[in-house]
């Protein structure tokens, strides 16, 4: 009820004609742009186009977002689009949006059909697309109004209901809630966005605003698939008859951006040792991870999860017991242990993250893990022994 109650707080904070605002943006990994952004504002709507290379497929999506004098979504539409403009195969030609005063109805239009689904919901907002925050503008303007914006119910092109949220992550900055990643998300007096951050977000992608004026048609056709950006790879150590170790990992590149301790592998945290799927060690040996003369950690046979938490202080392996999941799901309660690593110099830079299991024998090895200026090491014995 609070959200209704400032709607008229809202209607007096915006200006009562608003000029067109058009903005840009450039999401980069690094030095890679993987999306574009445009779109324009205006009191009455927000209008905007996005094109993205991600894996095998460039998609490119127009969207618009009408606002009533309320400065709230009234209607909104979404259109996914191949780069040269045309429909993809098989697919709607129109996502459309209309709320109401207690629920928002979503029609997917196709060539022969209209699918229509109506959601009980007060005050509800559209959910987008990763990589389209201009629309984001108008939480950020129903928040400096008074408005409870924590969570409120929002729709997207797929599924049921949902929410988008925003709470405080600094004095001009806010952290998004309910999309795919808690973005962080800075905006000037007037409501307009100003920079997009998923550095501590397993997305990593950074915009920065720009004034517009881009052809996103000429764009979209020319870019070309980003291919996999973390491709999947397996190390492997042989330790005598029938002794395997094998680590399947994914393998980020660093693309100019900070490691171990910067916006990669941030202090404190417990990262995921590569990227999407969770990294799995796979041994048919007894593993006794840990230097001569400090702690150890003792692996019987089996699959594990591994897991690295760096801190100013030093550099952690974590052996956890569940396996299977994403690379973001870490329940500590499963943890088969932690043991302290060695970090050390490379020779030189690298690139795509770099596990290697070293074997120094029939029952000695190490496994070592390489990204960027550094390297991090534990040592192990493996022995033989029975699963227990």
């Amino acid at each position: 009820m609070r959200l209704l109650a400032t709607l008229s707080v809202l209607a007096l904070a915006l200006p009562p004609a608003l000029s067109a605002q058009p903005a840009s943006f450039v999401y980069r990994l690094g030095k890679d742009t993987v999306a574009i952004e445009q779109y324009t504002r205006t009191a009455t709507a927000i209008t905007g186009e996005m094109v993205q290379r991600s894996g095998a497929a460039v998609v490119r999506y127009q969207y618009s977002l009408a606002l009533g004098k309320d400065g709230r979504p009234s209607a909104g539409s979404l259109k996914r689009l191949q780069p040269d403009g045309s429909l993809p195969p098989n697919a709607p030609s129109d996502t459309r949006f209309t709320v109401y005063a207690d629920s928002i109805v979503r029609e997917i239009v196709w060539s022969d059909s209209t699918q229509r689904r109506a959601f009980a919901a007060r005050g509800a907002l559209i959910n987008f697309p990763t990589f389209i925050y201009g629309p984001t503008e108008v939480l950020a303007a129903l928040r400096k109004a008074g408005a409870n914006v924590d969570s409120v119910p929002a729709l997207g092109a797929a599924g049921g209901m949902g929410f988008a949220g925003m709470s405080a992550a600094g004095a001009d900055t806010l952290r998004l809630r309910g999309g795919a990643y808690a973005m962080l998300l800075r905006y000037d007096a007037n409501n307009r966005l100003q920079s997009v951050d998923g550095s501590f977000t397993t997305n990593k992608a950074v915009g920065r605003r720009a004034n517009g004026g881009l052809d996103i048609a000429s764009i979209a056709k020319n870019m070309k698939p980003t291919g996999v950006l973390s491709v999947r790879d397996v190390a492997r150590g042989s330790f005598g008859a029938g002794g395997m170790v094998l680590i399947d990992y994914g393998r980020p590149s660093v693309r100019d951006r900070t490691v171990w301790g910067g916006t990669l592998v941030p202090f404190d945290s417990v990262w995921r040792t590569g990227a999407n799927d969770a990294t799995h060690l796979f041994t048919t040996r007894t593993l006794t991870l840990g230097a001569a003369g400090g702690p150890t950690l003792v692996v019987p046979p089996g699959m594990y999860s591994l897991w690295v938490q760096h801190t100013k202080s030093g550099t952690t392996l974590i052996v956890n017991k569940q396996t299977g999941q994403w690379g973001t799901q870490y329940d500590a309660a499963q943890d088969l242990g932690r043991v302290p690593m060695q970090m050390a110099a490379t020779p030189s830079h690298v690139e795509e993250f770099t596990i290697v299991v070293r074997a120094q024998g029939a029952n000695r090895g190490g496994i070592e893990m390489a990204w960027g200026g550094s390297v991090v090491s534990v040592p192990f014995m493996a022995t033989a022994g029975a699963r227990p």
